[in-house]
This record gives C-alpha cells, structure tokens and sequence, in this order.
C-alpha cells in the first residue's frame, strides 16, 4: 500500500474544500473526505495484518523513501508499524466525528472545515514519517490549525487561550528541533532517518543532553506536568470539533513522539531519566484528579481530567516494561476516543441548553435521553469500568508497571492507582448533577440528538466497545512494536520485561 495516499486525499479535500462556495457542499466534502480517510485506515490495517500472517516481520511495513533534500540527508522516508496504524485509525475516527459534529457551524464554514481536514493531514503525515524533520513539519502543520480554531471559533478568553497555546507549543517545538539536530549532528553520516538513527550507538554524553529535550518538547505537546497549562485554556475556549481535535489527536503527536522518537532512538537516556518521567506522570495523575474534583465546567471537568488521563500514558513510558508500554500506547487510543466523545456530548448539551456550568443542570435525562446516555457511557469509561476501553487501558498500565518489583515503581503504580477513586468521584458527581434530579426551569423544550450528531456518537462509542470487549486484537496490534523498544532499552532481558 501507498502510504502517501492517508497525506494526499486530506490535501486534495482541503483544496476541494477551498474551491466550492457552496456551504452545503464544503459539509458533505469534507464528511466524504473524512469518511474515504477512516476507509482507508482500516484498508491499511487489513493488508497490514495480512502481511504479517503471511510472514513478514519487518519492523516498518510499506516503507517508500525518496531523496528530498540529499545535500541534508533528508528523505521522504514513510512507514508504519502496530503503534502507527493504532494512530492512524484513532485520528480516522476523531475526524470523521468532528466533521459530524460540527455540521451547524455558519461562521467562516469553508475556513472551518479546511482547517480541520489540514490537521488530520498533519496528523496522518506525523503518524507514518520516518524521517525526523519531516516528522517535524508535519508536527508544524498541526499547529497552525489549532491556533486558528480556537482564536476565530472559539468561546470565552479565546484569544488569550490562542495566543497561550501557540506559544506553549512553539517552545515544545523549539525543544524538539533542537533535540533532533543535536541526534542529527551526533551521528558520522548526519542522519535524520529514524531507523538508522536507533541502530546508531549514540554517545550517552549526547543522550543525557537530547533525551530531556525531546522528551520535554513533545511532553508539551501531550499535557505533560508542568507543561500542561494550556490544555484547560485551550480545550474550554476552542470550539466543540476543536476540542475534539486537540485532547483525541494533538496531544497523541506529543505522545507518540516521546515514545517513538525519545524512548526509541535514546534508550540509555530513557533509563536515566524514567524516574524522573514516572515522578512527574505521578504527579499529574493525582493532580489532574484532584483539580478536576474543583471545576463546575464541564469543559474544564473533561480537561482537568485529559491531563490526570495523560498521566497514565506517561507513566505506561516511564515504567520501561513492554506491557506498561502497550499499555501506555493502548491508553492512547482509549483516551482520544473517550475524550473526543466527551466534548462532543458537552458540545450538544451546550448547544441547548447554553451552559455548561454543572449546577445550571439537573433532569436532562428527560428531555435528552440519547445525548445524556451517550454521557454516561463516557463517564463510565473514564473511571475505568470493565468493559469498557479505559479499564482495558489503565489496568494493562498497572500491571505492566507492577513487574518493576522495587518500592519505588510500586509505590508510584499504587498512587496512581488512588486516582481511580477520585476520578469515579467527579465523574459520577457531575453527571448525577447533570442527568438527574428535576428538570431544571426552562429546559422542558429541549431536543435531544440530531442525525449527525447520533452518528458521530455511535461511531465514537463503537471504537470504546471495540477496545473494551475485544481488546485482543489492538494489543496483538501494538506488542511486535513495544517488544521492539523494549529490547532496544534491555537487550539482554528479552521476553522478561
């Protein structure tokens, strides 16, 4: 398979998008662009199991590469792997729905629509590349587009969040552009290519220097503690689609990239810096639960909350065991589903009820049966219950983190651990708040889910049942790939970790 085409067809959407002038048009492009994108994605994860049952156990499949820059030694260099496609078709999801989602949207529709489909570009193409500084500008071009949502669409202090976004991010990007010219520069053939850079013994002097900084840079990117200031700010002020996109698929680039890039390509860094990652994860877990139990917005509860989930994938990559890392790629996925789904429900609801302050709510079980169950099903899977993708996610975590006997791994698994109670706390509190009780004055006329909206819900709690009930086969997806790492950081415990 050709993996250029999961870049190509969003540009040629985007571009189609730009030529019509027909509102009505621009909302069915842009859904049947989305729609051939999440096609395409499961296309790819079929021949790539296919290729692996038929024997093929090379670690990237569908490679291509061709000489962009050769002076450089910079290549169009794409690929993927178990953890790769398990992106691809979480952002082929959040997409799709966010298009749904955001079908009444008047202001600026071709502008809107255009800046969504160009992220999920940017997405798909940091996803598959190969190549670090491609891998970089594609990280770019996700960028611009948040900024954009959020300042002309958004709501609230949008320009403030805007604004404390864009430079949140750009310092995490200047990290990072420095950490890969640092790996650039470390090796003889000045490579960016990232598979040649992971074969490549990088002195430890370079690894303790670069490590920091790529980890750091793309932790900005996923809400990592301290840095995760701009994820409250950023995902109440944006618009429904625009929070959709940042906490399901922005905040996995910076994930992805700590794990892929880091982890990977400096094995010995990761080592010496994974209490340090396992503090901090620690920290933000229990902080994020703690501060979400403070909030009344239910934008603000679902945020809060983004940063404490967030933790656990940190946590999954500071513990350097294969199952906590699958776990931590598992949680991933689970994590932008079930935080997509979220805000698209706070979408609805505020879209009727013009609030989003929980103690302005009560009853609305009543008159939106549909939005508030769907409600349910996603505060359910955020605490973690069985059956569904959280628990799937967040145990495989503790398990994996479990297998590092010393106090200090087990204490911070059982901190982290603490946090399940906290979480089931605010969740079962704010919707109790909002689904039950009497109706509230004045919400006795409201309506409950539209077509579109009903379909982006089903096909968002669709991916949550797949996970929750069947997990087995995206983590038969996802393990070749985290052995992979694993053996890279302990090559001499191969099959203990």
């Amino acid at each position: 398979m050709n993996l250029t085409l999961l870049i190509l067809l969003p540009l040629l959407t985007a571009i189609t998008i730009l030529l019509l002038r027909n509102t009505a048009q621009v909302k069915w492009v842009a859904l049947t662009g989305s729609t051939l994108q999440l096609i395409l994605a499961f296309y790819l994860l079929f021949v790539f199991n296919n290729e692996r049952s038929a024997g093929n156990t090379a670690q990237m499949l569908f490679e291509l590469q061709y000489n962009w820059f050769p002076a450089w030694h910079i290549s169009f260099h794409l690929g993927v792997d178990g953890i790769s496609i398990a992106m691809i078709l979480l952002t082929a999801f959040v997409v799709v729905a966010g298009i749904l989602v955001s079908w009444n949207i008047t202001k600026m529709t071709k502008e809107y629509y255009f800046l969504l489909i160009l992220l999920s570009m940017g997405a798909y193409g940091f996803f598959v590349s190969l190549d670090l500084f491609i891998l970089f500008f594609f990280l770019e071009i996700a960028v611009i587009p948040k900024y954009l949502l959020i300042g002309i669409w958004g709501s609230g202090k949008k320009e403030y969040a805007a604004n404390k976004l864009a430079l949140m991010l750009m310092g995490g990007s200047a990290l990072v552009l420095v950490g890969l010219l640092g790996l650039y520069f470390s090796t003889p053939e000045r490579s960016f290519d990232l598979l040649a850079l992971a074969h490549f013994n990088i002195p430890i002097e370079t690894q303790m220097i670069c490590f920091p900084l790529l980890f750091v840079g793309f932790g900005v990117f996923g809400g990592l503690f301290p840095f995760h200031t701009w994820v409250p700010d950023g995902h109440s002020s944006a618009p429904t689609a625009g929070s959709m996109f940042l906490a399901g698929i922005s905040m996995k680039l910076g994930a992805y990239g700590c794990l892929r890039v880091a982890t990977y390509i400096m094995p010995e860094g990761a080592k010496e810096y994974a209490n340090f990652i396992i503090i901090l994860s620690t920290i933000a877990i229990l902080y994020g639960a703690f501060a979400t139990m403070m909030q009344k917005d239910l934008k603000y509860i679902n945020a809060y909350s983004s940063v404490s989930h967030c933790g656990f994938v940190f946590l999954g990559i500071g513990m350097l065991t294969k199952t906590a890392m699958t776990g931590a790629v598992l949680q991933m996925v689970s994590h932008g589903l079930m935080t997509a789904l979220f805000f698209a429900v706070i979408g609805m609801i505020y879209e009727r009820s013009h609030t989003r302050q929980v103690n302005e709510m009560g009853g609305l079980l009543k008159v939106m049966p549909f939005i508030v169950s769907v409600l349910f099903i996603v505060g359910l899977c955020s605490l973690g219950l069985p059956g569904l993708s959280g628990f799937v996610a967040e145990m495989t975590i503790f398990v994996g983190s479990w297998q590092n006997a010393d106090t200090f791994h087990r204490v911070a698994t059982i901190i982290a651990c603490m946090s399940i109670v906290v979480t089931a706390v605010y969740i079962l509190r704010a919707i109790g708040q909002t689904a039950m009780g009497p109706l509230k004055a004045g919400f006795e006329n409201l309506t409950d889910a539209t077509w579109n909206e009903k379909l982006a819900a089903i096909l968002l709690v669709a991916g949550i049942l797949a996970i929750g009930l069947a997990p087995s086969w995206l983590n038969n997806l996802i393990s070749p790939a985290t052995d992979i790492i694993t053996q890279k950081i302990f090559p001499m415990a191969i099959g203990v970790k």
